[in-house]
């Protein structure tokens, strides 16, 4: 039976420390914090979307960095086994629009409370307040790793599932990073990812609260097109926000924020000639009333006053005065809304990390590491992210289940 050491209670840890467990491993969870899942209970607005219920191919077409490092350990814990495993422990699930999965109760903490029950069942024990220091390594294998209250912990292998760098209050304070670099791995520059964008223009602010559904952002880099989706975003008091965005933000590089243009279609179901048309049937019904008052079928009231400045309309102008090139121009702003970034919020704010141990060092079988046997990685602390849709989380199961798999394989001393 080897003995394995887990640093991290989260996601990607929790589901290795059990199926670990179940392969016939002693296994130890060691987390710096005084709770167990405590990112996971807030993930999805604390709902908690599980995986996407989708096949291996879609799912790589949804992780924008090194996607193909992931195809062993998506053949071998798939989103369905993911699935069939919460439903194994008692927690109904239910699949979304965007095949988003989430446990049926709402209730992230049901998913929390299914893993913890798992790692007792399978006899997995628990260290809270166990922070590492460093790893114990001796020529080119880890043996453990010590704490740092100084205590040595031995093991025939040591998984670092320490998460990244965002919501730092739930412990993921780059630990993992320091730990893997003492070993001599890479490590990508930490960046924030799938983070709302603060832009240049004013306007937001004055919408802010606003969120619009079924609208198409698209993101170019000069003439070329790097981001285009339909979906839902949201306005901020210091920019936007919402699935649309925090999805682009990966694509965008935070050191070349002001080579990208941003553009809202607000009505991607008309062609311009068609919303053309419906601005002069409205525009018809309305001959005698302000601008700033007969918009109000067409777009949302917070933003009626920010459109008709970007079409060169003066609110208090009569409809029966606005002429044909302003209303085109109207046209043109709903078909075009345009926003420039000017930062990436701090990563603090990140729902997950870009960056971090290079797919380089890693086997991507086992998730150990190509230059010390002995230490394995998974989940956030790997340089894989994905976009929103349950797809990030499922990288953690799927590469912490790899790493238990291979764990289990280890010979004891």
């Amino acid at each position: 039976m080897p003995d394995i050491l887990v640093v991290g209670c989260g996601a990607a840890g929790m589901y290795a420390a059990v199926h670990a467990a179940r392969l016939g491993c002693r296994v130890t969870v060691l987390d710096a914090n005084d709770r167990p899942g405590h990112k996971l209970s807030i993930t999805g607005k604390g709902r908690c979307n599980v995986t996407n219920a989708c096949d291996r191919d879609t799912f790589l077409q949804n992780v924008p960095r090194n996607p193909r490092f992931l195809y062993s350990a998506l053949s071998r814990c798939s989103p369905a086994d993911v699935q069939a495993f919460f439903e194994a422990e008692g927690v109904p699930l239910k699949t979304e629009r965007g095949r988003r999965v989430f446990p049926q109760s709402d209730r992230a903490q049901d998913i929390v409370q299914a893993l913890l029950n798992a790692m007792k069942a399978a006899g997995v024990s628990v260290r809270f307040g166990a922070r590492v220091k460093k790893l114990v390594i001796a020529d080119g294998i880890c043996t453990g790793v010590q704490l740092a209250d100084g205590q040595i912990c031995h093991a025939d292998a040591v998984l670092l599932a320490t998460g990244g760098m965002s919501y730092p209050r739930t412990g993921s304070r780059g630990d993992g990073y320091r730990l893997a670099e003492q070993a001599g791995v890479t490590v990508i520059p930490p960046q924030p990812s799938l983070i709302p964008l603060e832009t240049v223009e004013t306007d937001p602010t004055e919408m802010q609260g606003l969120s619009l559904k079924n609208v198409t952002l698209t993101v170019k880099a000069g003439k070329k097109v790097i981001f285009s989706e339909l979906g839902e975003m949201l306005f901020t008091h210091f920019g936007i926000s919402g699935p649309l965005v925090l999805s682009a933000s990966c694509r965008m590089d935070p050191q070349k924020l002001g080579d990208y243009l941003l553009t809202v279609d607000l009505k991607p179901g008309l062609t311009p000639e068609q919303l053309d048309q419906r601005l002069q049937r409205d525009f018809s019904a309305q001959l005698n009333r302000d601008a700033g008052n007969a918009l109000h079928g067409l777009l949302p009231v917070s933003m009626i006053p920010v459109m008709l400045r970007r079409a060169g309309i003066p609110a208090s102008q009569k409809i029966h005065d606005v002429t044909k090139e302003q209303r085109r121009a109207l046209g043109a702003a709903v078909k075009g809304y345009t926003m420039h970034a000017s930062a990436m919020r701090p990563i603090a704010e990140a729902i997950v990390t870009r960056g971090g141990v290079s797919v380089r060092d890693v086997n991507p079988n086992t998730m150990e590491c190509k230059k010390i046997r002995g230490l394995y990685f998974a989940g956030e602390l790997l340089d894989v992210d994905a976009y929103t849709g349950g797809y990030n989380l499922q990288i953690a199961f799927a590469t912490g289940y790899a790493a238990a798999a291979a764990m289990a394989l280890c010979s004891p001393d």
